[in-house]
């Protein structure tokens, strides 16, 4: 249980990191396929550093924080993307946008956060 447990924290690292990264930087390759999303969701492109990048970021460094022994910062940084990918879904969903970035949200994200916790609680 406790390598599963790491692997998919590590997982969840680098896959929030990245993300949050290539947000607050805007790195072009991902800003093709999420600009239109953003459009589409209504949400401004301003908030790609704030609070987008910022908390998934935050979400990666507390995930991190927990894997290396501070377990409660860890539980509060998976509940925390929990929170942020369910308000991320909601709000594709309320305009009927389900294009990739919905599918990547909800399917790999909101997941890889909900086995995270389960397992840093079972650990």
């Amino acid at each position: 249980m406790h390598t599963t447990y790491v692997v998919l924290a590590l997982l969840a690292i680098g896959a929030n990191a990245f993300s949050g990264f290539a947000a607050m930087t805007r790195l072009k390759p991902i800003m093709r396929t999420l600009r239109p999303a953003l459009q589409t969701a209504g949400v401004p492109e301003s908030w790609l550093v704030f609070p987008i990048g910022t908390l998934k970021t935050a979400g990666a460094v507390g995930l991190l924080l927990g894997l290396i022994g501070v377990p409660l910062v860890g539980t509060a940084a998976a509940i925390g993307l929990i929170l942020f990918f369910v308000c991320a879904a909601y709000t594709h969903i309320r305009v009927s946008d389900y294009g990739s970035t919905f599918f990547l949200g909800s399917c790999f994200f909101l997941p890889l956060a909900v086995a995270t916790l389960a397992l840093g609680l079972a650990t």
